[in-house]
């Protein structure tokens, strides 16, 4: 195993490139794992490694071999829970692998967002399909990108469409004899880019009233700044998800809030009518 004590012993300018080195990638490391939500396994991660480094260090000090039966499984240990991450994490390995090896591919279509008249159609079509299913108790999930897209592999568990967004298109997606039933709707702007997608699911304890589309919608929005609504087949009753915080019993109002507040309608609607306030106030 390596001898941490002589390596500190004989420092020199090689030994601190390889400090730096260590730095930036704990930095990195610490970065994902926020971004994740995920800092107890953070902390975990480098308690463990921590303590093989402190016991590596102990050894070599006193000049013999002590606790080496730690030493191998908390050694062990390290190498179980990185070879675990990757395992786990392994969607967001391909798709930061896929960014390097083509970055210029960042968006599934060169389509933008669409104009403020067509988010507001498409909102308005979004809130008819919900109303609908919610009714049927026909169940769905239903993924508004944000300014962060929805990395390509995602994409890529379900069906390309490209479609202009209806609400009969899509309560017939997420209609039972529909194959695209049982995944996710993916929307930017006013376009349906993909359905039947399958989302990361979250790690968080949910309440058992909420089933695997409330899961998968936390999962999602816990990855990306989308909107993320579902539509309860047991009981029609509709949620919203927004960076894993999920919102209950929403009415056609709310949810009219929430989906323009995701386009950013409500926000250019609300600034509007401030700087006219202040217009009429400074008059």
């Amino acid at each position: 195993m390596f001898d941490f004590a002589q390596y500190f012993k004989n420092l020199d300018y090689f030994a601190i490139i390889d400090l730096i080195v260590l730095g930036a990638a704990v930095t990195l490391l610490t970065m994902f794992f926020v971004h994740k939500r995920q800092v107890k396994l953070l902390l975990i991660y480098l308690s463990v490694a921590a303590a093989a480094v402190i016991i590596n260090v102990g050894a070599g000090l006193s000049g013999r071999e002590i606790l080496t039966v730690s030493r191998a499984v908390f050694y062990l240990a390290l190498i179980f829970m990185t070879v675990g991450m990757v395992f786990v994490y392994q969607t967001d390995i391909k798709s930061l692998f896929q960014k390097i090896s083509n970055p210029h591919t960042t968006d599934l279509y060169s389509s933008g967002y669409g104009s403020d008249e067509e988010l507001k159609h498409a909102t308005a079509e979004i809130l008819t399909a919900c109303q609908n299913m919610a009714k049927q108790d026909m169940g769905a999930i239903i993924v508004i990108e944000g300014a962060t897209r929805i990395p390509s592999t995602i994409h890529e568990t379900g069906t390309m469409l490209n479609a202009q967004l209806s609400a009969p298109l899509i309560e017939s997606i997420f209609n039972t004899n529909s194959p695209l039933h049982d995944g996710a709707i993916i929307i930017r702007g006013n376009k349906i880019l993909s359905a039947g997608c399958f989302l990361p699911l979250t790690q968080k304890l949910i309440n058992k009233e909420m089933g695997t589309r409330h899961r998968a919608a936390i999962g999602v929005t816990e990855e990306t700044n989308a909107l993320a609504i579902v539509v309860s087949e047991e009981t029609g009753i509709i949620s919203t998800v927004r960076n894993g915080d999920i919102k209950r019993y929403m009415t056609m109002d709310k949810l009219k809030d929430e989906i323009e507040r995701s386009y950013g309608i409500g926000a250019f609607e609300q600034n509007k009518n401030n700087n006219k306030n202040r217009r009429i106030f400074r008059r």
